[in-house]
Parts: C-alpha cells; sequence; structure tokens
C-alpha cells in the first residue's frame, strides 16, 4: 500500500478500482491533450470507427453507459463535426453513429498520441501485466451484479 492510500480505501474494491481509474484517465488525457480530445472521447470515436456505423444502443451496451449518458458524451463530438447520428434505414426508431471525415481524421491523430500514452504504460506496469489487467477488468465488465449469488 503507498503512502498516499489511506487505510480504508485498500479494504475496498470499488474505492480501489476508482481511485486507479481516475490516476491512469488522467496520465492518458494529459498525453492525449494536443489532440483537443480527451480519453473517452478518443475511446468513443474508436469504438464508432470499429463499429461501423453503430447503433447507439450498441455503444452503450460496450461501454456500460446508459443512453443518456453516451448522447451527453457524443454532443461535443457532434458539435466539433466528428460524429455524425442518422436513423437506421430499416428501422428509423434506432439511431446509428459515424464518424465524419474530419473525425477519421481526428482520430488518426489521437490514435498516435494514445499508442504513446499505450507505451508507456506498458513499460512502467509491464506488457503482461497490463493484457492481465485488461483480461481481468474484461471479466468484471462481464459480471451480472443482478444474478444471485451462487450457492456454497
Amino acid at each position: 500500500m503507498s503512502q498516499t492510500t489511506l487505510p480504508g480505501l485498500a479494504l475496498c474494491n470499488n474505492a480501489m478500482l476508482r481511485r486507479a481509474t481516475r490516476k491512469l484517465g488522467q496520465f492518458y488525457d494529459d498525453v492525449l491533450a494536443p489532440s483537443g480530445l480527451k480519453a473517452t472521447q478518443q475511446g468513443l470515436l474508436y469504438q464508432i470507427h470499429v463499429g461501423n456505423e453503430p447503433t447507439m444502443g450498441a455503444i452503450a451496451a460496450a461501454l456500460v453507459m446508459d443512453l443518456s449518458a453516451l448522447g451527453h458524451t457524443l454532443k461535443p463530438l457532434i458539435r466539433d463535426g466528428y460524429v455524425e447520428t442518422f436513423a437506421d434505414p430499416a428501422d428509423r426508431r434506432i439511431r446509428r453513429v459515424r464518424l465524419t471525415p474530419q473525425g477519421r481524421t481526428k482520430l488518426e491523430e489521437a490514435l498516435k498520441l494514445w499508442q504513446v500514452a499505450q507505451q508507456r504504460f506498458e513499460e512502467m506496469f509491464g506488457k503482461e501485466q497490463a493484457a492481465s489487467l485488461r483480461a481481468a477488468l474484461d471479466e468484471i465488465a462481464a459480471l451480472n451484479f443482478d444474478a444471485p449469488p451462487a450457492a456454497t
């Protein structure tokens, strides 16, 4: 336990995860700052890019966000001309999202900076440890906390 950790934090999985998330988020935000994007925005642009015009619902589910939080996060990206939403041709009630040409250019710029952050983190933390961390976090994100605990 580091000297800056309060004893009570070390007992709570959620508190320690949030603490690490804030620290790592600040690091990625600082490295991405020259692009004008936050790490969350870069990640969202990337998910839209690889999702091939995904639905708003698919993005929200993948990022474990509700639709209103996703809409809030998308607003500045839409305002800045990086992203556009449109009705699904097969079902006009469904909203899809795509990058604009400016969005693709901005994503390319941000990905170069992201690569610097990613590499630096892996140099500091260890490439294999970073891969294990991502796998563990993915497992946590897949847990169904609404299900009753298994009987022992």
